[in-house]
């Protein structure tokens, strides 16, 4: 089925009021396909409590989700031990497929994740969220529930920006318009109508999940909504808005980094990486240095403080996980944290 980005916006944006029924029930378990709800965790010791308790009084009244799932960074704030104490199944990022060495961010333990999630669709959320409501859970497994033909659904809201006292209704994502939006429409413009591409809140049969890849850092959200597109078409894919949502804001100089990784993520999709690189080293941009290529894992930072100049050095690694589809893992392991 083949459709037009405004048809595709008017088609397949829902409300999370659409599915307010799951919220009262979440109908018969043994008619209705198994969901999971992972949430990659670090340092959220403050909020996973109260998240957890909002999942489980929806759990306990409607059945949904079937499993919940706390991916630990190894917290030194004793993330794991709240989110064990409120019933989650609880294992470290580091543990879950310790073939691959340690995890290298959050995609990573998404990536991971996947290896010990047992339902038929797989929602993945934010576990700093400030805000968790219960229509975060049932609106965004809704419209999976409802019609078999969708494949992926993604969350859609207005993010304040706050600071101190001084609130913006629509001033967060900062990422997501500054660098993601502008990218889509220049390389993706089929997707143009998602309003929050780089959301954490999104969910997916789990045969999709398992037969894309996953980029180990911030890159995960675009990386995937790319190459889902790509695997099932704009049709199958929907979004819902979940009202508002409030997470941590980052420095505006880790916003940068996380730019740049959503950069170099497109930029890989797109070949343009190893064409530049090519360029370079043919001499085919006369800009003094033909035949010099650095590969962009370091990211340069410049700056002016106070006390004058400064230029930061940081390694932004583009690693990309395959698809767990592609492969059997005896090493697996699924100690928990």
């Amino acid at each position: 089925m083949s459709m037009t980005v405004w048809e595709w916006f008017e088609q397949r944006s829902y409300h999370h009021r659409d599915f307010e029924s799951l919220g009262r029930s979440g109908g018969n378990g043994a008619e209705r396909p198994s969901t999971t709800l992972i949430f990659p965790a670090r340092n959220v010791a403050g909020t996973i409590g109260t998240i957890l308790t909002v999942v489980n009084d929806l759990r306990d009244r409607t059945g949904l989700p079937d499993q919940v799932i706390v991916i630990d960074a190894d917290s030194p704030d004793g993330t794991a031990d709240v989110a064990r104490a409120h019933g989650a199944e609880v294992y470290s990022e580091n543990e879950l497929m310790r073939a691959y060495g340690p995890a290298q961010g959050k995609g990573d333990a998404m990536w991971r994740a996947l290896s010990v999630a047992r339902g038929d669709i797989v929602m993945f959320a934010d576990a700093d969220t400030a805000d968790f409501e219960e229509h975060f859970v049932y609106g965004t497994l809704g419209p999976l529930l409802a019609d078999p033909q969708l494949q992926f659904v993604k969350a859609a809201f207005r993010r304040p920006f706050k600071q101190g006292e001084e609130k913006i209704p629509d001033g967060g994502g900062r990422v997501t318009e500054l660098m993601a939006k502008p990218l889509i429409n220049l390389f993706y413009p089929e997707l143009a109508g998602f309003v929050q591409p780089l959301a954490g809140e999104f969910a997916a049969r789990r045969d999709v999940l398992s037969n894309v890849p996953f980029f180990t850092g911030y890159g995960v959200e675009i990386g995937m909504l790319i190459d889902v597109l790509d695997q099932v078409g704009l049709a199958s894919m929907a979004q819902v808005d979940l009202g508002t949502r409030q997470n941590n804001h980052q420095s505006l100089a880790s916003l940068s980094r996380m730019s740049s990784v959503v950069l170099r993520t497109v930029a890989a999709r797109e070949g343009l990486s190893q064409r530049l690189g090519s360029a370079l080293d043919n001499g085919a941009l006369d800009n003094g240095v033909q035949g010099v290529w650095e590969q962009a894992d370091t990211y340069r930072h410049a700056v002016a403080t106070e006390d004058g100049l400064r230029m930061d050095e940081h390694l932004n690694e583009l690693v990309e996980r395959p698809p767990l589809a592609s492969f059997t893992d005896d090493s697996a392991l699924t100690t928990t944290a």
